[in-house]
């Protein structure tokens, strides 16, 4: 079970048969795989454990709010539930991990010769989860702190990340005028633990951390995910599938009234009758707020809601 697990947590490609798992550590993007086997492959897109396969290893639903500290701090690579919550060994596995996935799939796939200007990217994508973000303004603020890097250059290496699948991009979608745009994409990394091991755990921001979850969760749950905008104001999810679409605040609290009118706003702006959410961390029953059902986060990864 151990090797399978690491199989699963490097996403392994194995060569000469028509089965190919391609995820964030893969050997082959499935662009050259077509271009190899054109026509003989099937392409199986990997998430690490969602938080519902997080809990169900430990045999029960006891004490969820410690489960979900350890699920984003320790990792949801499945290879960790074998480590027995040793924090050195987790530690030294992440950071292996992490630095196979820039060292070899990134680095030398892409042929980066500045490897500290390219890891100075990765750092400020993972420092900045859940913010809009424009290869303009990470060039500006990369170059005004001492690494001098150009628009084009931070676009290849977005573009190098989010081929192996370290990050991910959410477009921002016009809600009343039904279009999509262009500009200010959101990012989200695979796996929070990969984030702690590269920044620290003084990284800590629970609001966009959560976020991060439930944007991978979506995609879990085969939606096309992206970030709304309703006049002026920002919607954190736009969830769509063939039939239908789903409206998505997400919150750490919402306990503060300002807080909580803030999360209600942009949803009460939109007049279309699709599901409307608030995902938050406080411990409350769910409840309804015009047709906004706000209800507890770790239920809604669960499933129960």
């Amino acid at each position: 079970m151990k090797d399978f697990h690491k199989v699963v947590d490097s996403l392994f490609i194995k060569k000469n048969v028509d089965l190919y798992i391609t995820g964030s550590n893969a050997y082959l993007l499935s662009s050259e795989i077509a271009t190899l086997i054109s026509g003989r492959y099937i392409e199986i897109k990997m998430l690490p454990l969602s938080f519902k396969e997080y809990v169900s290893s430990s045999g029960n639903e006891l004490d969820l709010a410690n489960k979900y500290r350890k699920y984003i701090e320790f990792s949801s690579f499945p290879y960790v539930l074998e480590l027995d919550e040793n924090n050195d060994i987790i530690k030294d596995y992440l950071e292996g991990l992490l630095n196979t996935i820039v060292l070899k799939d990134v680095v030398q796939r892409n042929k980066i010769s500045d490897i500290l200007v390219f890891k100075s990217v990765l750092r400020f994508i993972f420092d900045n989860i859940g913010s809009k973000l424009s290869s303009k303004k990470i060039a500006d603020t990369l170059t005004s702190s001492g690494r001098k890097v150009d628009s084009k250059t931070v676009e290849k290496y977005l573009q190098a990340l989010m081929e192996c699948y370290v990050i991910y991009q959410a477009s921002r979608y016009n809600i009343k005028g039904k279009e999509y745009l262009k500009t200010l994409d959101k990012y989200y990394v695979v796996d929070i633990g990969l984030r702690y091991s590269l920044l620290g755990t003084s990284f800590r921001d629970s609001g966009h951390i959560l976020e991060n979850v439930v944007y991978l969760e979506l995609l879990r749950r085969g939606q096309e995910v992206y970030i709304g905008k309703i006049n002026d104001l920002e919607v954190d999810f736009v969830a769509m599938s063939k039939n239908n679409m789903t409206y998505i605040q997400v919150a750490a609290s919402i306990r503060d009234e300002k807080t909580l009118e803030r999360e209600l706003i942009p949803l009460e702006k939109i007049d279309d009758s699709y599901p409307k959410y608030i995902l938050t961390l406080d411990d409350v029953p769910e409840a309804n707020h015009k047709g906004i059902k706000i209800v507890n986060a770790l239920d809604w990864l669960l499933g129960k809601v």
